[in-house]
Formats: C-alpha cells, sequence, structure tokens
C-alpha cells in the first residue's frame, strides 16, 4: 500500500504542533502554578499525529465542525492514555482544574493549528505547489510562535515578578501566580515604593521631557532638510539625497568616547543639554529620509497652485504639504520618541545625577543587590508600558508613513 505525501505530510505537521504546544503549555503551567510541570513530549507528538490523521482523513470540502470535534477529542484521550492521565507529570489531583484547561487548551491549538495548515490538502499525492504550500504553512506558523513566545513570555515573568513581594520570591521563584486575595493595595507595594523611595517620578518626568523635545528639534530640522531635497534645486542635490543615512555605517559605541572628551570639556557631560544635542543628531537623518520619500510622494501641481495663488514657499509649506504630511509626521514623531524613550547608552556615559535620570538609566540604577528584585521589574514595567500604548495608537501612521518614505519619487 502507498502512503500518500498528503497523509506523511499531515502526520508531520501535526506531530510539531503536538510538541510545540505541550512544551509552552507546560512551561506556561510552571510559572502560573508554582509546579515543576515536566510535559510529556510523546503525548503531545501521538496526540497531534492522530488529530492531523483524522482531520486529513477527509476530503477539504468534507470537513465538517463535527470532524474537527472528533479531533479535539482525539488529542485529549491520545495524551492521557499515552501519559498515563498525568500530561505534565503532575497528579491530576495537584490543580486539577487548571491542568484539565491546559489540556482543552493543547487540543484547541493542535486542531486549529492543523486545520490551519492543512486547510487545502488531502491524503493522496500531493502536487508540487500544494506539497510547498502545507511547508510554508507550517513554517509560517513556527515563526508566528516562536516569536509571540519570545515578546510574551519575558513581559509575563516582568509584570508578574513586579506584583510579587520578597518573601514569595524566595520561597518559590519559578512561581508567578499571584494571591488575588492580598488587595490591590498589596500587589502594588513595589510600583508604590519606586515612587515614593527611588525617585522614579523624576525619572519618568526627565524621559518625557527628553524624548518630546527630541521631537520637535528632529521635526524643526528635518521638515525643511526634507522638503528641500523633495523639491528644490540645488547643486549636490543627489548625492545628499542618497547619503543621508550614511551616519548609521558608524556604530553609536564608536562616537561614545569622543563626544564623552568634547562634552566634558565644554560642561555639557552631565547635563541634558547635551542628550538633547545627541538625540536629535542621531534621529535627524532617518527622519529627513522618511520625509522627503513622503514629500515627493505630493503632487507637485497643489504646491504650484498655492504659489501661483500668492502664498510664500514657507506658506505653501505650512498651509498644504504639512497637512497632507500628516501620517508621515506622526510616523516620524513616534519613531523618534521611541528612539528618544528606550535609548540607554548615551545617558549611561553622559548622566552621573540621580536627579537627571533618564528612564532607562534611573532602571540600570536599580539592579543592584540593595534593590528587591520585584522593584526593578517594577520599573521596566513602567518603562515599557507607555511606549508601548502609544506604539499601539499611533501603528497605523507608522507603517504608512515608514512605506511612503520608502518610495522614491
Amino acid at each position: 500500500m502507498r502512503i500518500g505525501t498528503g497523509l506523511l505530510l499531515s502526520l508531520i505537521s501535526g506531530l510539531i504542533w503536538g510538541v510545540i504546544a505541550i512544551v509552552i503549555t507546560g512551561i506556561s503551567l510552571t510559572l502560573i502554578t508554582g509546579l515543576a510541570a515536566t510535559p510529556i513530549i510523546s503525548a503531545g507528538a501521538l496526540a497531534g499525529a492522530v488529530n492531523a490523521a483524522i482531520i486529513i482523513s477527509r476530503a477539504p470540502k468534507n470537513r465538517t465542525p463535527g470532524l474537527y470535534l472528533v479531533a479535539f477529542a482525539a488529542v485529549v484521550i491520545a495524551m492521557m492514555l499515552v501519559s498515563f492521565g498525568m500530561p505534565f507529570s503532575l497528579s491530576f489531583s495537584q490543580n486539577s482544574a487548571t491542568q484539565a484547561f491546559g489540556v482543552g487548551l493543547i487540543a484547541l491549538a493542535i486542531t486549529f493549528a492543523n486545520r490551519m495548515c492543512l486547510m487545502d490538502a488531502h491524503a493522496g499525492m500531493l502536487k508540487r505547489y500544494s506539497f510547498d504550500l502545507v511547508i510554508v504553512r507550517v513554517f509560517k506558523g513556527l515563526g508566528f510562535v516562536f516569536f509571540s513566545v519570545i515578546v510574551i513570555l519575558p513581559f509575563y515573568v516582568m509584570v508578574m515578578t513586579s506584583l510579587k513581594n520578597q518573601q514569595d520570591l524566595f520561597l518559590n521563584p519559578l512561581d508567578l501566580s499571584i494571591d488575588l486575595s492580598q488587595g490591590f493595595a498589596s500587589l502594588t507595594d513595589s510600583y508604590v515604593e519606586l515612587f515614593t523611595q527611588f525617585n522614579f517620578g523624576s525619572f519618568l518626568l526627565t524621559s518625557t521631557i527628553v524624548s518630546v523635545s527630541t521631537v520637535l528639534i528632529t521635526l524643526a530640522f528635518s521638515i525643511p532638510g526634507a522638503y528641500a531635497v523633495a523639491r528644490l534645486k540645488f547643486p549636490g542635490q543627489t548625492v545628499l539625497s542618497s547619503s543621508i543615512l550614511l551616519i548609521y555605517l558608524v556604530p553609536m559605541i564608536v562616537l561614545v568616547i569622543p563626544l564623552y572628551a568634547v562634552f566634558s570639556q565644554l560642561g555639557l557631560r552631565n547635563s541634558l543639554v547635551g542628550l538633547l544635542i545627541v538625540y536629535p543628531a542621531t534621529t535627524v537623518p532617518v527622519a529627513l529620509y522618511m520625509l522627503q520619500g513622503y514629500f515627493r510622494g505630493i503632487p507637485a501641481e497643489l504646491e504650484e497652485a498655492g504659489l501661483m495663488d500668492g502664498l510664500s514657499r514657507l506658506g505653501v509649506i505650512w498651509k498644504i504639504t504639512l497637512p497632507l504630511a500628516l501620517p508621515a509626521l506622526a510616523s516620524v514623531s513616534l519613531y523618534v520618541f521611541m528612539i528618544a524613550w528606550n535609548e540607554f547608552l548615551f545617558a549611561f556615559m553622559f548622566l552621573d545625577d540621580p536627579g537627571i535620570f533618564t528612564l532607562s538609566r534611573g532602571v540600570v540604577s536599580l539592579n543592584s543587590s540593595e534593590v528587591p528584585r520585584q522593584h526593578l521589574m517594577a520599573g521596566a514595567v513602567i518603562a515599557t508600558v507607555p511606549i508601548l500604548a502609544i506604539f499601539l495608537w499611533f501603528e497605523r501612521f507608522l507603517v504608512q508613513g515608514l512605506t511612503a518614505g520608502s518610495v522614491k519619487g
């Protein structure tokens, strides 16, 4: 009997998703409950393969919700049988509700992953296009899961640790569960102490001032510069347009020592003025590149009409070009703000006075044996959440502006 490539490929897909689902769920169970949950990988692999075999047993057009329900149940049964009722090497009497939820989550994840990867595949011999399509879907899903875990897991550990107290962390460092019976005030002690004892409010205010000032200075220089490159004719225009980003060929670490020496002699080393010189110098080139591409995309006829109506060149920029370039301006502002907010190297080298520490510099100052770990994590949360919220709010402008800035007129 000849085994079709579709069946073989589906079994491999199911095996992969079964292993990934049970491993990730086991790690999550360990972090949530504090128990040493060791997933039985063979149980997940077999359950995933059985799930895929059930799905692929029918032609794509004949796959009903009932089939996927059977495949879901098969995952649960296979895992429980292979692991003798302990898919996480734990007795089901320990956190039984959490373990049951984890098993259900594994079954749901495997069923969904196999459904998406095998949506138009069949059990027989697959054509080259269909074969490659399944492989691409599997690798695409693996990439999505991999990068999601890389982002979510550290953030989860950071947030949960910030809500723990020192005693709980010493008793069981793996237990990142939260006891809600403690009350909101007890859970947020680290955040309160961070602002009352470690001057974190000053760090937050300083970073806000520096970041907003960097945005304003960058826009003040990059808007006229980008407009000149995009619209005006002058000697060296082509060279300037193509060499804007050459500064990024030089690693910032190479510039730190010379700048440190020069700023020390000028009295700018331990001041925010020094940062407000360095930060715009590193953000203006990319802002120029993004904006000049967007300005080239604006029809020149609109500006010529404004000039014929009596507007000056500055009036055209202010009343016509800038309103049309708002998406690009928003994306550039967000990008520059993120750079200034997260910048650490220059702040670490130039700032010595805790009274003017930026947020990134202030978080590092908490990394000592005298500061509890939950305070360090709380500081990291405070540094991350504002920029994350701003990014999610303006993300559509960032994508639109980056796309426009990459196209040459």
